[in-house]
């Protein structure tokens, strides 16, 4: 995942769904693990692994595309082989003393979040999880964060965060390009795909397939607790039928990739009957919600869906990384949730295991501004307009929330509702209503300050007939 994949996200929600279109669940125990998950509205997103020790991009620098999001960093850099090795070494010197996971959980709880999606591998290969398949993983005994009680990363994470009473979501990419049958010594590798032609070499394909299944039965298999949502990352590993010619990564995969996800997945499941599946920007019956990266969609979508947005520039951890400020990030939340979708807002630990000082005060900011006006966003659905004149609108049962992303110039706003009674969020002023002739709601504040209760977004609570 990256910065750059912006307009890749932009033309996937936008064409993608239109050639593969969501398929939805018809079993009621994912159906029920769906709904679940959409009244959360808010989750916590963590891109951790040996590439934080360096303070770069996730993974791609092992990638051999010329893109700004591959570019190698380093007195390495200058030779592929030699800087992949001392990529790889990185596990040798990753050794995160500091590692809190409840500490992570309490500042995400206080935030409003209520889910938490963790890298437990991404495209480099190295496991933050115990797995029998791969001596590179966090708890090898050759690295020094082994010898440490909790270094069983995901593990670790996962339990602080259900006691928490978070929904648990596991995030696993797809590719590997450590797995010996992904990245096939005997090439050199080309791109991000394969470096061979599974149809060619059906053995290798079919041993790095059960390699897979093997680790995802590990993450799904008890040891690891409830699992609510596995969040497959790396669609470039799918189907060939699959790929969407409209999107400019897909139209560059040379062949079928595929696992045989759906294959898998009554095993998968076995343990976690509500749990949803998240194969990313695939379509088709397992990708249970969609996922458009670091942008808000301009108007709803007829599916369930979750915005994946940067607090910061990068997904992982780069040091003096600017950040959002906690006005941007309250009002984007406003307008995905005005939408219909959930936000996962991502936040990348450092390597030795903390959550930047400036995440933290994010998130206590964002927590301070939740709890007086969390109602108009957990358990909502979108209502028509759904923005209008720098308010954006929800809805629970004869409740409609109007939440003010800009101050009104004057004490009146008005609301194509027909109101009876309505309350500013966090203030005591009464509001005086008047209904006109055309179907539409002026509410009038006796008190101007009342459309300030908070620097971020103010919210009137309405009540309608």
């Amino acid at each position: 995942m990256k910065w750059n994949l912006f307009f890749i996200a932009l033309f996937y929600s936008l064409f993608a769904q239109a050639q593969w279109p969501y398929v939805s669940p018809t079993d009621s125990s994912t159906l029920r693990g769906l709904k679940n998950w959409q009244d959360q509205k808010f989750g916590l997103l963590m891109h951790w692994g040996t590439y934080s020790q360096l303070g770069i991009v996730e993974s791609w620098s092992l990638c051999p595309e010329d893109e700004g999001w591959t570019v190698r960093c380093g007195p390495y850099s200058a030779d592929y082989q030699t800087y992949k090795a001392q990529y790889e070494a990185l596990p040798r010197v990753f050794n995160p003393v500091q590692f809190n996971p409840e500490a992570w959980a309490d500042a995400a709880k206080y935030a409003g979040m209520k889910y938490v999606v963790f890298t437990t591998k991404h495209h480099d290969g190295f496991c933050m999880f115990d797995t029998k398949q791969t001596d590179y993983k966090i708890t090898n005994p050759d690295y020094p964060f082994a010898s440490n009680p909790r270094s069983n990363i995901a593990k670790e994470i996962f339990s602080s965060f259900r006691k928490r009473g978070f929904l648990i979501g596991a995030y696993f990419s797809k590719p590997d390009w450590h797995a010996k049958d992904y990245w096939w010594s005997y090439f050199p590798p080309k791109d991000r795909n394969s470096n061979y032609d599974p149809k060619k070499y059906p053995q290798r394909w079919e041993a790095f397939r059960n390699f897979t299944f093997e680790q995802l039965k590990e993450l799904t298999g008890g040891e690891y607790g409830k699992i609510d949502i596995l969040w497959l990352d790396g669609g470039w590993v799918r189907p060939y039928a699959s790929i969407d010619t409209s999107v400019s990564w897909q139209k560059t995969i040379p062949y079928e990739q595929d696992i045989r996800l759906g294959d898998m997945l009554p095993e998968l499941k076995k343990n976690n009957p509500e749990m949803l599946v998240v194969d990313r920007s695939v379509g088709g019956a397992l990708e249970n919600y969609t996922t458009p990266e670091q942008e808000v969609p301009h108007q709803t979508i007829n599916h369930p869906w979750e915005t994946c947005l940067t607090m910061a520039n990068s997904w992982s951890y780069v040091p003096n990384d600017r950040y959002k400020t906690t006005t941007q990030i309250v009002q984007t939340l406003s307008k995905i949730v005005s939408r219909g979708g959930n936000l996962l807002l991502n936040i990348g630990p450092d390597p030795n295991g903390k959550l930047p000082d400036t995440a933290l005060a994010r998130l206590k900011e964002i927590g301070d501004w939740m709890k007086v006006h969390g109602e108009a966003i957990y358990g909502t659905q979108p209502i028509a307009p759904y923005e209008k004149e720098g308010m954006v609108f929800t809805q629970k049962g004869n409740v409609i929330y109007a939440i003010l992303l800009n101050t009104p110039n004057s004490q009146t706003i008005e609301v194509p509702f027909h109101v009876t009674k309505a309350q500013v969020l966090g203030s005591k002023t009464s509001c005086g209503i008047s209904i006109e002739d055309l179907g539409t709601t002026q509410i009038t504040v006796g008190n101007a300050k009342a459309f300030c209760t908070n620097p971020h977004a103010t919210v009137v609570k309405m009540w309608v007939k």
